[in-house]
């Protein structure tokens, strides 16, 4: 589809650099990727000596992207890491020299089109000190508008209290934190390939990650902290009424939240990534018409090449249409509008 730009910004890409260095390490048995060029502008990514992932050059190359964006009327382009690259399982100091590269070429991404690109990193959060390090310099030394965090790290929901000092120091820093489904649980449940994970697993993932920042009480402690929830937030809009009940009926989960978690969940922010027009309808009413912002997942396989039809298909009024385009995304990055303008 061809359409002029009209200043939507898509939060939800990903990158992944076109080589990644050797492994210059101490450490044993550590799945650091490579990139194994096939044929030109196609790839694959190798984790552990097999083929995780087969990419082309849209994964790396700006102008290939800026192509896409002005077909698909966007104006800007989020860049977060191919989730994969997150690497909480590395060694802590494994993962800071791994995110520093993947950092880099974000931000050399970012500087070559800086009118149309933002950069969100990534941080090695299973070690939170270095975490918060990490993020202070891609803040305050590189100008990134924050970082790209999975769902979980090694199976520790981001609404636990050990991971609270790293959004503490987000919440003062003014960074945006972007959630993504990572290695969900339940694949012994699917009947079908690999592949059902990113279909049916990813929602479920991302909607236990929501739970937890408002079960944890994180949202309530942390007013001014900007969550956004890739995949629409999952199945969390749907989980919202169930635990809302819980709330108001059983006193020990009573004391987990100091307000109705439907009105806490309006307070974070969510991609429009659901393939479907009548579940965005419902996403707007549930979370509200200023908490949606574009995602697209490019230029993965799965990816929504029209985000901004689905929005222009609803039925809203201009104001909140625009929201959904591009001012809840603004917010979200603190971007300045005048640099935003198309």
């Amino acid at each position: 589809m061809s359409c002029a730009r009209d200043g939507a910004i898509d939060v939800h890409t990903h990158i992944v650099p076109s080589e990644i260095p050797s492994y210059i390490g101490r450490h044993p048995n550590v799945a650091w990727p490579s990139i194994q060029h096939t044929k030109p502008c196609h790839a694959n990514v190798m984790i552990s000596g097999k083929a995780f992932r087969s990419i082309d050059d849209r994964s790396w190359n700006v102008a290939r992207r800026i192509e896409a964006m002005d077909e698909a009327g966007i104006e800007r382009q989020v860049l977060s890491p191919m989730p994969e690259l997150l690497s909480y399982w590395f060694p802590p100091e494994d993962a800071a020299v791994f995110g520093d590269y993947v950092n880099s070429f974000i931000a050399e991404m970012v500087a070559t089109e800086p009118n149309r690109m933002v950069g969100l990193g990534m941080v090695p959060l299973q070690d939170v000190g270095l975490a918060i390090k990490t993020l202070e310099t891609l803040i305050q030394k590189h100008g990134f508008s924050g970082v790209e965090i999975g769902t979980h790290v090694n199976g520790v929901p981001i609404g636990d209290p050990g991971l609270e000092p790293f959004f503490t120091a987000a919440e003062d820093l003014s960074a945006s934190i972007f959630v993504h489904a990572l290695h969900p649980i339940g694949r012994e449940r699917l009947v079908g390939p690999a592949a059902l994970s990113a279909a049916l697993l990813f929602p479920c993932d991302v909607a236990l990650a929501a739970s937890s920042v408002l079960t944890g009480g994180l949202i309530a402690r942390h007013p001014n902290l900007r969550l956004a929830f890739s995949h629409g937030g999952g199945a969390f809009g749907l989980l919202l009424p169930r635990l809302a009940h819980m709330w108001r009926t059983i006193p020990s989960i009573r004391e987990l939240m100091n307000e109705d978690p439907r009105d806490a969940a309006r307070r974070l922010y969510y991609d429009t990534l659901v393939y479907d027009n009548d579940t965005l309808a419902f996403l707007v009413e549930r979370f509200g018409a200023n908490r949606l912002m574009v995602g697209s997942d490019y230029p993965y396989q799965i990816h929504d090449p029209d985000p901004v039809g689905r929005i222009n298909n609803l039925t809203l009024d201009p104001a909140d249409q625009q929201a959904l385009r591009r001012e809840n995304a603004i917010a979200f990055l603190d971007l300045e509008t005048t640099d935003s303008d198309p």
